[in-house]
C-alpha cells in the first residue's frame, strides 16, 4: 500500500494524506507497529547501526544511503499508518462502518442497514494454504548446484518469491526466506529438517517472513549475515514475537559473514556485497573450487538500478546519498562475471534493471523478482527459470551423500554403537 500502490511517495496520485488503517487488540497493533517500522526501516540509528559493530564511519554511511531512500528523514510509524484498537463495543472504523468483536478472532462488520460476520479462527489442525500450486518436484544433491525456487516478487500471485536453494557438497542452504516456505520446501522434496542454514539478503518480508517455518527443524540452523544486516532482522524478529528481548540467537546459530571479502567454510567460499537498499542489505556471491578451477554463483537480490545510484551520488558527506567513489564500486562489484547470476529486475525506487546487464559476460543470467512476463529485450540478455529448476555448476561423481546423512543420523541416535554395527542398517537401500 505505502510502495506499490504509492500512498508514502511523495507527488504521487495515491498519496492524499489517507493513511492504510490497523486493526486490532492493543497489544497486537502496538507489536505489528514495531514490525513495519523495523521493516521499513531496518536499523533506526547510527546508534544502532555502531552498536551492530559498524565503525563511526561506516554507520554514517549507511544511514546516509538508508535516508537517501527514506526521502531525507526516517519517519515515526504514526505518519506512516493509522491504528484503531478494538474491545468488547462497537466502534466505528471510517465513513460509517462500524466493527465489534464478537469473540476471539470473531467480528461483525456493519454498514448502515447491512452486515456481515467475519471468522479470522483455523479450524482444529487447519493451515493456511498457498495461493498457488506448485506440484511436487525430486531434487538431487550435487557437489555445487543452485536449486531455483522463486523467483517472483512480493506481489506475485501464481510464483514464489525471488529465492534459491544451495546445494554445497549435499548439504542444503537456503537463500533467504520468503512467504509459503513450508510449501516450496515440501514442493521441492525438501524437509526442513534437512536444511544446513539460512544466507540472509535483508529483513524485507518477501524475503523475511518464512524464517517462522525454519523454528520447526529438528536441529537449529545456521544463520549466514552481516553484523548490521542480522541486526536489522533480529530487531524485526523480536517485534513479530511481541518481545523487546533480542531472542534471535534462541532460535539460530549466527556466523557473521565480513562484506567486501571472501569468508571460507567448510569446501566454500561467500562474498556478501554491501547493496544500497532502504533496509541493511546484501548480495552474494558464491565460490566453490573444483577440477577446473573455481564456479560462481551470484545472488543480487534488491539491488538498485544504475540510473538510482547515479541520482544518489553527491559530495557532500552530511547529505543523503553515496559517493561517485562507492557508486562505481557497487556498479562493479553488481557486474563482475559468475558462472551463474541471478538478477533482481524489479524496477522502480528500489530494484534493479535488466538493462544495466545487456553487456554482462556471466556464463548464465536469470532475471527475476518480477510479477510479470519477460519482455523480448530482457529475453536477449537473460531468461527467467521454473520453480524447481536446477543449475549444476559442479556435479557430484561418485559421492552419496544420502548414505553420509544416514551414517551421521544413526551415529546420533546410537551414539554407544560402533560403525560396525550401524553396517547392518547401512547396508540397505535408501
Amino acid at each position: 500500500m505505502l510502495y506499490n500502490q504509492g500512498m508514502i511517495i511523495p507527488g504521487h496520485p495515491n498519496n492524499t494524506g489517507v493513511k492504510p488503517l490497523l486493526i486490532g487488540l492493543p497489544d497486537q497493533i502496538d507489536a505489528q507497529l514495531n514490525y513495519i517500522h523495523r521493516g521499513n526501516y531496518g536499523l533506526l540509528s547510527i546508534d544502532e547501526l555502531r552498536a551492530a559493530g559498524a565503525s563511526e564511519e561506516k554507520a554514517r554511511e549507511l544511514m546516509r544511503i538508508k535516508l537517501s531512500f527514506a526521502f531525507g528523514s526516517l519517519r515515526p510509524i504514526s505518519e506512516l499508518l493509522d491504528s484503531l484498537a478494538v474491545d468488547h463495543r462497537k466502534i466505528e472504523i471510517r465513513n460509517g462502518v462500524y466493527l465489534h468483536r464478537t469473540g476471539l478472532n470473531k467480528y461483525r462488520i456493519e454498514y448502515e442497514e447491512e452486515s456481515a460476520e467475519v471468522d479470522m479462527e483455523l479450524a482444529k489442525e487447519a493451515r493456511y494454504v498457498s495461493p498457488y500450486p506448485l506440484g511436487i518436484r525430486q531434487t538431487s544433491r550435487e557437489f555445487f548446484s543452485i536449486i531455483h525456487s522463486g523467483d517472483g516478487d512480493g506481489w506475485d500471485i501464481d510464483r514464489p518469491c525471488m529465492s534459491s536453494v544451495v546445494s554445497l557438497q549435499g548439504r542444503l542452504y537456503l537463500i533467504d526466506a520468503g512467504p509459503n516456505l513450508e510449501t516450496i520446501l515440501n514442493s521441492l522434496s525438501i524437509s526442513v529438517n534437512e536444511l544446513s542454514g539460512i544466507f540472509h539478503t535483508h529483513s524485507h518480508d518477501d524475503h523475511f517472513c518464512g524464517l517462522s517455518a525454519l523454528l520447526h527443524a529438528d536441529h537449529k540452523l545456521t544463520h549466514f549475515a552481516t553484523p548490521v544486516v542480522r541486526a536489522s532482522i533480529a530487531k524485526k524478529f523480536a517485534a513479530l514475537l511481541g518481545s523487546e528481548d533480542d531472542l534471535f540467537e534462541s532460535f539460530f546459530e549466527c556466523v557473521d559473514l565480513k562484506p567486501g571479502v571472501w569468508n571460507s567454510f567448510d569446501g566454500f567460499d561467500v562474498y556478501p556485497i554491501e547493496s544500497p537498499h532502504p533496509v541493511e542489505t546484501t548480495a552474494f556471491r558464491f565460490r566453490v573450487l573444483g577440477l577446473e578451477g573455481y564456479r560462481t554463483y551470484a545472488h543480487l537480490a534488491d539491488i538498485a538500478a544504475q540510473s538510482v545510484l547515479n541520482g544518489m551520488v553527491t559530495e557532500d558527506d552530511k547529505a543523503p546519498g553515496i559517493t561517485a567513489a562507492y557508486c562505481a564500486k557497487i556498479k562493479k562489484l553488481y557486474g563482475a562475471r559468475a558462472d551463474l547470476k541471478k538478477i533482481d529486475i524489479g524496477g522502480g525506487l528500489i530494484h534493479g534493471d535488466s538493462a544495466d546487464f545487456a553487456d554482462d559476460q556471466s556464463g548464465k543470467i536469470v532475471f527475476s523478482h518480477v510479477a510479470r512476463p519477460l519482455t523480448t529485450e530482457e529475453k536477449q540478455t537473460g531468461s527467467g527459470a521454473d520453480f524447481g529448476t536446477e543449475d549444476v555448476l559442479i556435479p557430484n561423481i561418485g559421492l552419496d551423500y544420502f548414505k553420509q546423512i544416514a551414517v551421521e543420523s544413526l551415529r546420533a541416535y546410537f551414539p554407544d554403537q560402533s560403525l560396525v554395527a550401524l553396517q547392518i542398517l547401512l547396508n540397505n537401500e535408501i
